[in-house]
């Protein structure tokens, strides 16, 4: 008896000391958001050794996890939920049908989040997520299915949401679906947000396309590779549930890089004053003109002298702004439509949020700046049973009520 006592008390101490992580005093639900974090980074590490062992590549094992959830398309009442493809790429629909027989709706276009690698539109939360907008905005909502790194790489997701999106945005598919040309829009979260950003920066300027986003709703976007070392990703570095060196590591995968980067874009060094290439792109990364004092703090901008041109030189899709929407040029902003942007405190993305709010500020659009003091990274999608977080339901309260006063 005394064993088995002694025993369960080292098993709870070690337990305890792998849950246990220093967290904000102010992040939300600090005890959850650990018990999250110890699931998430037991799924990291199972994914490492199997990478090592050389049995599958990490980002499946992570992927295969996060899936395990996924549901089918399933009607309930007056929703109606159909997978299918549009223009080759796989979407699942979300249809409000109630209200009078062709009565116009609402269109949105939603990009799960996942570092370009993780997630599905079959996932739980992003199903609970559409299926609520949905209904609350009387919308018609097409989620978009893109293919997911290391299957695939740049620029094959951004084309993917690009094709589906310009599918949509036919004028006899919007008629097919009852959504008035007039009012539809492009979101996402995370990784979805980038593509989002720059699929409304590509749809704006195209103009074979003619019908347009009226609005772009981005949910703590990932924005630019320029600059591991902003405010956010300094204060932020090891925060649940995104790290700065994962975040650079999905960038490696999503840009088909050499994973051993990971060394000199933690300090900079592929950004070094040295390098002439960076040289155009310095002013919409520079975080000490485009960020708020309050965002700043203390913090010194890390800007080596001299670095490692042979990331750029092998990785030149780090300042195409297809992956870095935020490098895109004044013109081509000032052409995007009326913003949201959500970011949260404890979150390595909340400077690229706001630099982007500053400079679509700057190119004359209409932004509204929703910033959540509690918020951590990808909470909107534990806004739902059973990892519900009450900052991720206001989140979420927040996004729609804008969707629906401004879509």
């Amino acid at each position: 008896m005394k064993v088995a006592l002694a025993l369960t008390v080292i098993l709870a101490a070690l337990t305890a000391y792998y849950v246990y992580i220093p967290l904000p005093s102010t992040v939300s639900e600090p005890w959850k958001l650990m018990l999250l974090d110890a699931v998430f980074r037991s799924i990291v590490h199972v994914g490492n050794l199997a990478n090592a062992l050389g049995l599958t590549h990490y980002i499946r094992v992570l992927n295969y996890t996060v899936t395990l959830d996924t549901l089918g398309p399933v009607t309930t009442g007056d929703l109606r939920v159909t997978d299918t493809n549009f223009d080759g790429v796989e979407v699942r629909v979300y249809e409000w049908m109630g209200g009078e027989e062709g009565e116009a709706k609402r269109g949105v276009v939603y990009i799960h989040g996942g570092g370009w690698a993780l997630g599905s539109t079959r996932m739980g939360s992003y199903d609970v997520l559409c299926r609520q907008m949905s209904v609350e905005l009387k919308a018609v909502i097409v989620s978009v299915e893109y293919r997911l790194a290391p299957d695939v790489r740049f620029p094959v997701q951004y084309n993917d949401v690009l094709l589906a999106s310009k599918h949509f945005l036919q004028p006899q598919v919007l008629a097919r679906y009852s959504v008035d040309p007039d009012r539809v829009g492009v979101s996402g979260d995370s990784a979805g947000g980038n593509l989002a950003a720059a699929v409304a920066q590509q749809v704006a300027m195209d103009s074979s396309i003619p019908v347009k986003f009226k609005v772009q709703a981005l949910i703590y976007p990932v924005l630019q590779a320029l600059d591991f070392n902003t405010p956010s990703y300094q204060q932020n570095q090891e925060v649940p549930i995104l790290y700065r060196t994962l975040m650079i590591q999905f960038w490696l995968e999503y840009l088909d890089a050499d994973p051993s980067f990971i060394h000199p874009m933690l300090v900079n060094n592929h950004t070094s004053l040295d390098l002439s290439l960076v040289g155009p792109s310095r002013a919409k990364v520079d975080w000490e003109e485009l960020l708020p004092a309050e965002y700043k703090k203390d913090y010194r901008r890390v800007a080596p002298a001299r670095g490692t041109p042979r990331v750029l030189e092998e990785v030149p899709a780090l300042l195409d702004p297809r992956a870095a929407p935020l490098l895109a040029e004044q013109d081509v902003l000032a052409r995007t439509p009326r913003a949201y942007v959500l970011t949260c405190e404890h979150d390595v993305l909340r400077d690229d949020g706001a630099m982007y709010v500053h400079r679509l500020e700057e190119a004359g659009v209409p932004v509204e700046h929703a910033h959540f003091a509690d918020g951590f990274h990808g909470c909107m999608t534990f806004a739902f049973w059973p990892t519900h977080f009450a900052v991720g339901a206001r989140t979420l309260e927040n996004y729609v009520a804008w969707l629906g006063q401004n879509l």
